[in-house]
């Protein structure tokens, strides 16, 4: 069984040494899919929906890349990185349902899943955010790292 990388010797948490390690081209994408239902789906056109809040999906993708550069304050073991780019697209996949991506790249020592996933994450938590007065019936039903390239390992989950 593999060790976890993030505790030392006496079992105490530690960040991880990547000074060592080669710099790398790196990319990762993960994705959300969400149930808004017919009620707040219907109420989009052209694929936005406009609120008094503002417009939902262009306000989650500036919330999803946010979320992706603040990574290392949220989760205490994750790097702080310069990010060369971000892309996260919200498409409406049928009368219920909408998928969120986030593609996160750098070339540097180590992966940016977590920043991928975080992005998602917090723009599914965004479009929650905003439409949530028209319907608490929505739903987060799944979050997946589908792509990750560049490091030790690559996946490919499409």
């Amino acid at each position: 069984m593999s060790e976890f990388s993030h505790l030392n010797d006496s079992d105490q948490p530690k960040m991880v040494d990547v000074g060592s390690k080669k710099v790398t081209k790196r990319q990762a994408t993960a994705k959300a899919t969400m149930f808004l239902g017919k009620e707040i789906i219907s109420l989009f056109e052209n694929n936005e929906l406009k609120t008094k809040k503002g417009p939902v999906f262009q306000t989650a993708i500036i919330a999803g890349i946010q979320g992706v550069k603040k990574t290392s304050e949220l989760i205490p073991m994750c790097h702080p990185l310069l990010i060369h780019g971000v892309d996260v697209t919200i498409d409406i996949v049928d009368s219920e349902h909408i998928q969120l991506l986030c593609t996160v790249k750098i070339e540097g020592k180590t992966g940016v899943e977590m920043e991928a996933l975080t992005g998602v994450n917090i723009a599914a938590l965004t479009v929650y955010d905003m439409c949530k007065s028209v319907s608490q019936e929505m739903l987060i039903k799944e979050v997946v790292l589908v792509k990750k390239s560049g490091g030790k390992s690559d996946i490919n989950k499409e």
